[in-house]
């Protein structure tokens, strides 16, 4: 032992090292392409979670507060393209069929229907100190 240099003594620790160390690396490797492969593969599930509806054609509707929007069918009837334009038209839950007739126009205060509009914002003073 007296006869090896410093940097001799060196690589063999180094190599005793990396022939027990390298067979667990592998593992380790083929173990995470096997997941990575697993997981993106697309027979394997694919996109895994809630799956949206599929569309699915309106043939009622009705003009209530939590509408969102106007089905085709009821702006080819009435002619009318908003909400508002249509409770103001109708009133407030008026149910609309595709094929069926309009639901009787509502009768009208004065001549003038109620104008819908949306509330403004609250402002709150500061509070005083």
């Amino acid at each position: 032992m007296a006869d090896q240099t410093i940097h001799e003594i060196i690589n063999q620790a180094v190599d005793r090292a990396l022939r027990n160390v390298l067979p667990a690396i592998r593992r380790e490797l083929e173990v995470a392409s096997k997941q990575v492969t697993r997981r993106t593969s697309p027979r394997a599930g694919g996109r895994r979670g809630r799956r949206a509806r599929p569309p699915v054609e309106m043939t009622k509707w009705v003009a209530d507060t939590r509408a969102r929007r106007v089905p085709k069918f009821v702006i080819a009837a009435t002619g009318l393209d908003t909400k508002k334009k249509i409770v103001a038209r109708f009133g407030e839950n008026a149910a609309f069929a595709k094929g069926k007739p309009l639901p009787p126009a509502r009768a009208m205060s004065g001549g003038v229907a109620r104008a819908v509009q949306a509330k403004p914002p609250v402002v709150r003073k500061a509070s005083a100190k």
